[in-house]
């Protein structure tokens, strides 16, 4: 009767850790100050992924497209469009002031290894930039996580309006990424069913809902 006494004195508040038998059966009980199961909760937010991650499988439509070698995708989560005279796809530039929308961002697959001048392995898995001919998934539809230019100075919020930065790579403005804000003829801005779906992580690492 003694051990289910000293059970029910417990219930709700410690846990019997180990039972040792001597004269009679006793427990050693270990509290809060031992185990630290409460206090020790997150104090930041994880990091949000990579840019370039599709990051929500349904829905989602990914297509492989033929790159132009001319004006290719430098970054994984870079925006680009079919070119008018290639019909290839290809990076944002500073003479698409007169377009509306965006075919689509690049898909960062994984693992990814790129090629190297001596040998294929020379390169490290993870740490490869896109090619610059053949093959490249596209995400037409879905939602991607990307970089947010300049994010630490940015206020993005959930619904906010996608603007891309066409322009030549200056600072922290990455030709091809995301920005909160309109810019002149440095950005344009996405249709408004394409929004943020949240603020940036640390590493300006952005959620964006893309359905052109």
């Amino acid at each position: 009767m003694k051990l289910f006494d000293q059970f029910g004195r417990l219930l709700g508040r410690q846990a019997p850790a180990i039972i040792t038998r001597d004269s009679e059966l006793q427990l050693r009980r270990f509290g809060r100050r031992y185990t630290k199961d409460t206090g020790q909760a997150y104090q930041f937010r994880m990091p949000a992924g990579f840019s370039g991650d599709v990051n929500r499988t349904h829905p989602v439509a990914i297509e492989p497209v033929s790159m132009d070698p001319t004006n290719p995708i430098t970054l994984f989560g870079q925006a680009g469009i079919i070119d008018a005279t290639s019909h290839l796809f290809r990076l944002v530039q500073a003479g698409d002031t007169a377009i509306t929308d965006v075919y689509g961002f690049a898909v960062r697959p994984y693992p990814f290894q790129q090629s190297s001048g001596t040998n294929y392995g020379a390169a490290s898995i993870g740490n490869g930039a896109p090619g610059t001919i053949g093959k490249l998934d596209v995400m037409r539809s879905g939602y991607i996580m990307t970089t947010l230019n300049n994010f630490a100075a940015a206020n993005v919020v959930k619904g906010g309006t996608i603007n891309i930065w066409i322009a030549a790579t200056s600072g922290l403005h990455v030709q091809g990424f995301v920005e909160a804000a309109s810019s002149g003829s440095n950005t344009i801005a996405l249709p408004g069913t394409c929004t943020f779906n949240g603020p940036s992580d640390s590493a300006g690492i952005v959620e964006i809902i893309f359905h052109p």
